[in-house]
């Protein structure tokens, strides 16, 4: 059986009061309206439109790894328009069309998989996700027959006073067959309350055809949507309520999962402990056996196996195994460290690598610079990378000693198995095996105090 989707992500959201466009607004660090894509994927569906209009290029530059086709929507004239205008994309097709909405993040793929089973199996033209709730207030009611069989949808301001008692409500997803679907998109017409045309019209048209139309009740959690900052934050909640779940359930420690904030795509081994405050975001992987002190966050990267991290920042980088980092380090993008390397407090990492068992122990800066193995920065060295024009290259070989307060000048090479002075300033190649002293000779006046008549 063919399925595709259309995602309905055109709204403009007045009430986010923001330039962005709703669906663009993120749960857990990803854009809803990819929640939502990535979860249809999930459950089969690869052929996806996305109908598109307020922010359209915005939507288009955002989703464009999804691999979807877009409609446009110029006027938001509801529902029932904004799928009338994906005609294009429905043209020729046979099968079933899945229609969600892009500001609806929490729906899994198992709730769109038993709402396929259920339309097919019922041979339903129409089926709707809908929902059992203590206050409808605000959506669209299911008035169903006497037998149960669905007889319409009508929005919350249109409903009499006996159809606002109603306590089961659209969800705005459905499954339709396409071609029922695209004949009924053409008899929509805008006589109502708002002006609109509204997608629930094409079930009372199906009824009046005698069609069947399947009506399958889900947790409200599944359908909420998302149209204020508060409801965001609700989203957010839920969602990553059910990642540090996961997680958990695969054998990672969370020692307070109200206060552990983990992207969709992390992945993490088992036996990792998580403190509080620690924000994991993007395509990171951790590694088995690590700890994650309170408050670090990491994005983009990949932490290998038995690593401590405290209160740090790592972004787009790799750690290797069995390292330390932090208090108050900084990796910046494109930096890779080692095995067993200590990184330590107020230490920053710039587009760098760092060779196995290296240690920069504190206060140092090292940009673009390349590290070999077991070499040892003294407090207060910084790699001077900057010109005031270009990025210039650091070589340092292995096992060298970096001495306290040290300027290494770029572009410049250490090599194997020397020793920089303590307060030097390094400008040229230090030969393997040496000493480089390139500092001041100290020179001290005797009774210079006294003569300047300084003694307190």
């Amino acid at each position: 059986m063919y399925n595709c989707a259309i995602i309905l992500a055109a709204g403009k959201g007045k009430r986010m009061k923001s330039s962005i466009p709703k669906v663009l607004h993120r749960v857990c660090g990803t854009e809803m309206v990819n929640i939502v894509i990535d979860v249809v994927k999930k459950a089969q569906i690869e052929d996806i439109d996305v109908v598109i209009g307020r922010g359209a290029e915005q939507v288009k530059e955002a989703t464009k790894s999804r691999n979807v086709k877009y409609s446009f929507q110029n006027k938001q004239l509801g529902t029932g328009h904004a799928v009338l205008c994906a005609s294009d994309f429905l043209k020729d097709k046979e099968g079933t069309a899945v229609i969600f909405t892009g500001d609806s993040p929490l729906i899994e793929e198992d709730v769109i998989e038993d709402m396929l089973n259920f339309h097919n199996k019922g041979r339903y033209k129409a089926t709707i996700l809908t929902s059992i709730v203590k206050d409808p207030n605000g959506y669209g009611r299911i008035i169903r027959e006497k037998n149960g069989e669905v007889l319409k949808i009508i929005e919350h301001k249109d409903c009499s006073l006996e159809e606002l008692k109603v306590n089961e409500i659209n969800s705005g997803m459905y499954c339709f067959d396409i071609k029922e679907l695209v004949e009924s998109l053409n008899k929509l017409h805008n006589n109502n309350v708002q002006g609109e045309y509204y997608l629930t019209d094409v079930i009372e048209i199906l009824k009046n055809k005698g069609e069947r139309i399947g009506a399958l009740p889900v947790s409200f959690e599944e359908i909420m949507g998302v149209n204020s900052r508060v409801q965001l934050s609700e989203a957010e909640k839920v969602m990553r309520n059910r990642i540090n779940n996961v997680h958990m359930e695969n054998g990672i420690t969370l020692i307070d999962p109200n206060t552990t904030y983990i992207g969709l795509d992390v992945r993490i081994g088992k036996d990792t402990i998580i403190y509080p405050g620690n924000v994991i975001q993007g395509n990171t992987v951790i590694g088995e056996n690590c700890i994650l002190y309170p408050n670090s966050r990491i994005k983009d990267s990949v932490i290998e196996n038995n690593v401590t991290i405290q209160s740090s920042v790592i972004l787009e980088s790799k750690v290797g195994e069995n390292v330390t980092v932090g208090p108050f380090a900084y990796i910046r993008p494109e930096s890779v460290i080692g095995n067993s390397v200590r990184i330590g407090d107020f230490v920053e990492i710039k587009k760098s690598i760092i060779g196995d068992k290296t240690k920069v122990s504190h206060l140092t800066y090292i940009g673009d610079a390349e590290v070999g193995n077991e070499c040892n920065f003294g407090c207060g060295t910084v790699v001077v990378n900057y010109d005031g024009k270009v990025k210039n290259k650091t070589l340092i070989g292995d096992n060298s000693f970096i001495g306290c307060n040290t300027n290494l000048v770029s572009p410049v090479k250490v090599n194997n198995n020397t020793y920089i002075a303590a307060g030097s300033t390094i400008t040229d190649e230090v030969p393997e095996g040496s000493l480089a002293i390139a500092r001041a000779k100290q020179v001290n006046k005797k009774g210079w105090v006294y003569k300047k008549g300084l003694r307190k």
